[in-house]
């Protein structure tokens, strides 16, 4: 909540800058090569402005969570006007927001595709917590 964030800012004043290492939620990291990898923990910020959602069916959601594509099989909804390749946050059929990836296929493809075929490319999932959960830092 923001009172929360803004008590945590004013304890923070009291702690030297050389002292003090990070504060606030992290986004993601830049790699060795400069380019920027965005962490699940940017999830809550970035799917309360997504306009590309996805919806996973009840049995796709551990595979998913898992690390794993989501195929057309297991897409429950998806949102209108998504384009291939589109940056997607990824929902169960009750709202909360798992994950997010990239569109393989754009809505109008999903529409017309085999089972099999994958429509959303796996990115980060809240199950990223507990698989590298000593890495997340």
């Amino acid at each position: 909540s923001v009172e929360s964030t803004q008590s945590t800012g004013k304890r923070a004043t009291n702690i030297g800058r050389k002292e003090l290492i990070t504060l606030g939620t992290m986004f993601g990291k830049f790699s060795k090569t400069e380019k920027f990898k965005l962490h699940i923990t940017a999830l809550d910020f970035i799917s309360s402005y997504a306009k590309q959602k996805v919806w996973l069916k009840p049995g796709a959601e551990q595979q998913y969570l898992y690390g794993n594509n989501v195929t057309k099989a297991g897409l429950g909804r998806i949102s209108a006007g998504t384009e291939k390749y589109d940056g997607v946050v990824v929902y169960n059929m009750n709202d909360l927001p798992l994950g997010f990836g990239v569109a393989a296929k754009s809505t109008a493809e999903c529409k017309t595709t085999e089972p099999n075929t994958i429509v959303v490319f796996h990115q980060a999932d809240i199950g990223e917590y507990l698989r590298a959960e000593s890495t997340m830092s």
